[in-house]
């Protein structure tokens, strides 16, 4: 019998034809969490919101990256909490303790998050 592999076949691909591949698997994931993922949705509409706001507050240019950064970190996060959850559904709809623990880990990931912005976003403002 042969062990199966250990890697992915779909690895092999190297140099500018890789990058070229990432690119539009990252930009079918931001689409498909757009059109799927509805706090992904509201997320971004807040970042759209937030982001230029941000330049209209007097701020150092590193306190424009982390007001910035910190709104980018919430969609970051919100990412890899719809893909734990895809995952975790993929494997079974069925209500079972350990998958739900896994979506409420994730979802208490996005709400740390969202408290960060807060958090840097007095502490620039007003500190």
């Amino acid at each position: 019998m042969t062990p199966p592999p250990s890697e992915s076949p779909f690895k092999g691909t190297t140099g500018w034809r890789r990058i070229w591949n990432a690119l539009g698997y990252s930009l079918a994931g931001f689409s498909i969490a757009y059109r799927h993922e509805s706090a992904f949705r509201q997320e971004v509409g807040l970042s759209l919101v937030l982001i230029p706001v941000s330049f209209f507050f007097p701020a150092t240019g590193s306190g424009h990256a982390l007001m910035i950064s910190s709104i980018l970190l919430v969609l970051l996060v919100e990412l890899l909490n719809s893909a734990v959850e895809a995952a975790v559904d993929r494997i079974s709809l069925e209500h079972q303790r350990l998958s739900k623990r896994a979506k409420d880990i994730g979802s208490a990931a996005v709400l740390i998050s969202l408290v960060n912005v807060l958090v840097v976003w007095v502490a620039v403002l007003f500190f």
